[in-house]
Order: structure tokens, then sequence, then C-alpha cells
């Protein structure tokens, strides 16, 4: 039993795979359209909302500082990432790099795992943007049926038509072509950039020095929860952050770290890289470069803009404006997020079509999937399942809570990736690796213990429908991955070594 379900598939017979017509995908991005793709995802309402919310209740000016703890915890991961994403440059991301280092019923739970992180967290931006949508559009005076508008707190029928429709628009650009995708996405993170350094530079100009004092504010203690929707390390040890302080910083890296979650999408266009071996490291760490600096930045200005006890938690930068005389700055900031969330619903998208198709290549779901299309080069088959599917969801549910599923997959493919890592390195010491994790295995382990750390403060609650989901996992895997698996079927060779 534990040879089969640790079986691996070797590098070379994965990089073999994405060589045969049926199933290539069509080589055409470079290093500028990765980072291009890292900053469009990163980039969204966070940088708009998180920045003041967190300054005013967890860490005041100091919020800069936790954007840098919190950056460094992802340069951790996105090290791994790239060690992987240039050594083993095929579709899949954590899933195609746990197959080739911890096995294949890993492999089928991280792939799982992904399914839901992207499949969530597409639904979730795609709701986020009908919002900020349907707000500018009563500003001009156009009114949605309520029966067409958002979900949340919304009574009775309705379907979010604004949502799906974006779903939908973004699946059919996918089709069409990753390039196509990467130029439409250039276009728009090139507004958001531009709104986002516009707001940086009009708000240095209203900064007051005494908004700064203190910088790093007295701490506060937080008392222990007991439900559900404490964080689990409360329930377990009895033990509460702090707020404010210093060990406050730390309290505001854990909810900032997630403004951050996306550059590990990247790593799954990495069959579709014309030179992966160069362009997936630097695409993967210049993204999180520039997105940390300018999370820092506005982090900067909006404490000096405004005291961070005055910070609204709702539209914290857009106020902060209207608080110091210049209230058209909160249209053009709706605007700026409203073009952001369109490239991370559209990558995010992206991502999960490319795990779903190396998932099916390798027979773990059914190969129907796995065909692409003979003019585009596309996964088109998974493309449109996924994207008809998230559209529906979208357009009924309510995410608020399923939201924070999304984090707590995004950090387990963190740390699977930073242990294959350590794996792969003594199993495969061999393999040409052109960007190379440094001080292993320090740096995983260090990777691993940050992202326990940041999961321990979720809700448990999330937690329990974590589980809930991986259950399904281990029985969709048993019932069919696991006999229909290519390496099952002798189809192509194991690795000589099983772990």
């Amino acid at each position: 039993m534990s040879n089969t379900l640790f079986r691996t598939k070797n590098v070379e017979q994965s990089i073999r795979d994405t060589e045969e017509p049926e199933h290539a995908l069509k080589k055409s991005l470079s290093a500028l359209d990765l980072t291009v793709f890292g900053v469009g995802v990163i980039i969204g309402t966070g940088i708009f909302v998180l920045t003041g919310t967190v300054a005013k209740n967890n860490a005041g000016p100091a919020v800069a500082l936790a954007f840098v703890v919190a950056g460094v915890v992802c340069a951790l991961a996105a090290l791994c990432y790239a060690e992987f994403a240039s050594t083993v440059p095929v579709a899949g991301s954590a899933y195609t790099f746990s197959y080739a280092s911890l096995g294949e019923f890993p492999a089928w739970i991280i792939g799982w795992d992904l399914v839901l992180e992207f499949a969530l967290g597409t639904a979730v931006v795609a709701v986020g943007w009908s919002g900020y949508i349907a707000s500018l559009l009563d500003n001009a005076g156009w009114h949605l049926p309520a029966a067409l508008g958002t979900r949340d707190g919304a009574e009775g029928f309705g379907f979010d038509i604004l949502a799906a429709a974006l779903v939908l628009v973004l699946t059919a650009i996918l089709v069409l072509g990753t390039k196509l995708s990467a130029r439409v996405t250039s276009l728009v993170v090139a507004i958001k950039v531009t709104v986002v350094l516009v707001v940086i530079i009009a708000g240095a100009f209203l900064i007051h020095g005494k908004n700064y004092d203190p910088f790093i504010p007295k701490s506060e203690p937080v008392g222990a929860g007991n439900s559900l929707d404490s964080p689990l390390i409360q329930l377990m040890f009895g033990w509460a952050p702090a707020n404010f302080g210093v060990m406050g910083i730390f309290t505001a890296a854990s909810v900032v770290f997630f403004a951050f979650i996306g550059f590990d999408v990247v790593a799954t266009a990495a069959e579709e890289t014309r030179n992966p071996q160069r362009d997936m490291p630097r695409g993967i760490l210049g993204s999180l470069l520039i997105c940390t600096t300018l999370y820092v930045a506005v982090s900067i200005v909006v404490t000096g803009m405004q005291s961070y006890k005055d910070l609204s938690v709702t539209a914290p930068l857009a106020d902060a404006f209207k608080a110091t005389g210049h209230p058209w700055f909160s249209g053009f900031i709706s605007f700026g997020a409203a073009v952001g969330l369109t490239t991370v619903c559209m990558i995010l998208l992206l991502g999960q079509t490319r795990v779903f198709f190396a998932m099916s290549r390798d027979g773990l779901l059914p190969r129907f999937f796995s065909r692409v299309h003979p003019r585009f080069k596309t996964p088109h088959r998974p493309t449109i399942l996924l994207g008809v599917l998230i559209a529906v969801l979208a357009g009924f549910t309510p995410l608020q809570e399923l939201a924070e599923l999304v984090n707590i997959g995004t950090l387990f493919a963190f740390v699977v990736v930073a242990i294959g890592v350590i794996i792969l390195r003594r199993t495969r010491p061999d393999l040409h690796r052109a960007f190379r994790t440094p001080w292993v295995p320090v740096v995983p382990i260090l990777s691993v213990c940050a992202s326990l750390w940041l999961m321990l403060n979720l809700p448990a609650e999330t937690w329990i429908r974590f589980a809930i989901w991986m259950l399904i996992g281990f029985v969709v895997y048993f019932l069919y991955g696991r006999s229909h698996s290519r390496l099952a079927r002798g189809e192509e060779p194991a690795a000589e070594e099983t772990l």
C-alpha cells in the first residue's frame, strides 16, 4: 500500500509529458509577463483596505513593519517555489513539485487543496469586484435590481449577475490564449499600479509627522476566546496574541500576510514560459519585491495622513483623503480597486485550470480534460468547466466565511513545497537546478515554521471546513485516482526510489 501511495513521478518523465502534442501547452511567456502576473494577482483590495484596518486595530503606524515581516515570510516560500519551478518547469505548481518529491498521494492532496484554494479565491474576488462595480454604477445613477446584486447580506433568491459575468468573460479570454491573457493583464496592471502610485505621491504631500507618534503604540493584551471562531492556537494553548507593541507587529503580520497571497500562482505557468529556468525565479521574486515595496509605501502614507486611531475600517485610504479635504480620491481609489480585482480573478482562474490540467494529464482526474485546444494550445475543457462552475458559485453564494479557506489552502501549499525542496535535494542531487534555494535546509524549515504559525492563527472552524474538504479528496482518490493514475497503469515509469 505505502509503495503505491508514495510512488513518485520522476522529473524527466514530467518534462517529457509536456512535449506530447495533444497535451502540450504553448510556450509564450517571458519574465516580464510572469512578473506582471504576480503583481496583478497580489495587488487587490488589500492595498486599499487592509493597510488602514490593521493599522487601527493591531499595529498603529508600525503596520509598515508588519508588511515587511509578512514579506519576509512569503520570500522564504518564494525561494522554495523558485527552485522547484525552474527545476520542474511543468504546469501544476505545488502539485507537480509534490509528485516529484513526496509521492502520488501527497501530490493528490495538495492538488485537491489548490483546486479549492483557487476556486474559492476566484469566486470571492469576483464577488468583491461586483460590489465595487455596483457602487460605481450607483454613483452614476444606474441601479441593479436587488435580485441581481451581491449575495452578501441579501435576503431571498437572487443571483450576482456581475460576478458571474466577470468569471465567464475571463474564462473566454483564457481559452483564447495565455499570451492574450498576459496582454490584458499587462494593461490592467499598468492602470492599477498607476492608481497606487498616484495615491502614494498625492498622499505624501498630506502627511503630518505627529501622526507617527508613537510609531509603535503601547501593547494591549487580547483576551483568549473559546468558540470555533477563535484562532486554533487559542483553543489549543489558551494563548492570545497582543495588539500594538512589538508583538502587535507580528499579530498584524499574520493578518496582512493574506494580502500577499497569489505569488505562488506564477509557478503554475512554468510550462508556458519560454525560458523557465531563468524567468520563473525572476517572475516570482520580482513580483513579490515590487508588491512589498508598494504595500509598505501605502501603509506609511495612510498612517501619516490620519491618526491610526481615526482610520475607518471599511475604506481607510479613501476616507483618509476625505478627512484631509480631497474627497474625489474616494472614487478614484474605488476605480483602481475594481480594475485591480479583474486581474486577480483571471490569474487565480488560470492557476486553477493549470493544476486541474496537470492532474488530468497524470490520470488522477479524467484524461478527457488534459487535451489542449488544437488552435489556441490552451486547456480549454477544464477552463470552460471550471469557469462555469465558479460563475455559478460566485453568483449564488455569499462567500465571506469561506474566504478563509483560501488562506489555509495557500499556507498548506507553502509547507508542502518547502518540505519537497529538502526531499528532492536528497533523492535527486543530480538534477540541474538553474536556481537553488539558499541555505537548505534552514530556509525551507523556516518557511514551514512561519507558515504553520500563521495557520494556527486561523479560526478553528476554518480548520474543520478544510478537514472536510480533505476528507472528500481522500474518497475521490481511493475511488478513482489511485486506480486510474498513469503510474498505476504502467504507462510511465515510476521513480527508482520511493519514499
